[in-house]
């Protein structure tokens, strides 16, 4: 079957011997999670056997969250205001419905992100760029401005799951042991996935209105069938942040089976310590990864998010594991 026809296919109940609607089988097995070579947080490299599980082919689209909401009357985090109790210090004029949006600055002074990342009032899925925008002509773009628990209200409504961090990366390796990318030819990343060309934050080659999102399944697939695991949208995971990975198993026989991530009490943000809003596991990086500022557009890499925290590059795919 067709990679386009299966993202057309509507969800079904997954059973181990049919096919679920707009999923691909990956098969399980053992890999090298993590990398040595990049960012600390990805250290250790260690050997992880993860199960066989049914992965969505791309990430959840505005048209499947729009019938999720149609279906639901679900409402997200971003459409909703604030309680100033849970984010003590808040300034007042943070305190109201709405999401981060990424707004190229004309020039930038040393590393402070609030240069490019802008809180807009009003911005959420159905505007994902504030108040005067929408998503019409977007309904097979990733959506965007979920929060964690707006990703995990769709997996339940679907009667899925969100992959844990192992799942997610042993997924995004398409079979490929070894490989740095999620694919094993060297053409040009901006060839293979939608990440960032140019000079991030103030310059990028793109057409406008190209430099953003793009609809799912734009770029070849992964190994296993699987688009835009690689940037587009950053992806949910179900684990908890931990700064490093767990040490390699002492002896081949106690090598971990469906590891999940770090504990919640470790979870938080040390730089914010009267916000108790644990952080998650994102993965795939998004279209504003770029070589000169954030080479995370690798299987292995992986960023921290709080859970309440949905941005216009942050979106999800879900996973029906097989009993």
């Amino acid at each position: 079957m067709a990679i386009d026809d299966l993202l057309e296919r509507p969800l079904e109940s997954a059973t181990t011997d049919r096919q679920p609607g707009g999923m691909v089988w990956i098969p399980g097995g053992q890999f090298m999670m993590g990398s040595d070579d990049h960012y600390p947080e990805e250290r250790p490299t260690h050997p992880v056997k993860v199960a066989g599980f049914w992965m969505d082919v791309a990430p959840v689209t505005n048209r499947q969250f729009r019938e999720f909401v149609a279906a639901t009357g679900y409402v997200t985090v971003a459409e909703k205001t604030p309680y100033a109790e849970d984010y003590p210090g808040a300034l007042p004029e943070m305190l109201r419905a709405g999401s981060l949006v990424f707004t190229p600055p004309k020039s930038v002074d040393g590393p402070d992100i609030t240069q490019w990342w802008n809180f807009k009032t009003g911005a959420n899925w159905r505007r994902p760029y504030g108040p005067r925008s929408d998503v019409r002509g977007k309904l097979d773009h990733p959506v965007v401005h979920v929060a964690f628990a707006d990703a995990l209200a769709y997996a339940e409504w679907a009667g899925l799951q969100l992959p844990t961090e192992a799942q997610w990366e042993f997924a995004a390796r398409g079979g490929f042991e070894g490989e740095e990318f999620a694919w094993t030819d060297r053409r040009p990343i901006t060839d293979m996935a939608n990440v960032w060309d140019g000079s991030f934050p103030i310059y990028s080659t793109k057409p406008k209105g190209k430099d953003r999102t793009t609809p799912v399944g734009s770029f070849p697939p992964n190994g296993y069938g699987l688009r835009d695991m690689i940037g587009n949208v950053w992806e949910w995971t179900s684990d908890y942040w931990s700064d490093r990975h767990t040490e390699p198993a002492a002896s081949p026989c106690c090598v971990p089976v469906d590891p999940r991530g770090g504990h919640v009490d470790r979870a938080y943000d040390p730089r914010q310590p009267e916000i108790r809003i644990p952080r998650r596991v994102l993965k795939g990086g998004s279209h504003l990864c770029a070589p000169n500022y954030c080479r995370r557009y690798r299987p292995a890499a992986r960023h921290a998010e709080p859970e309440d925290t949905g941005t216009s590059h942050v979106g999800f795919r879900c996973i029906k594991p097989v009993p």
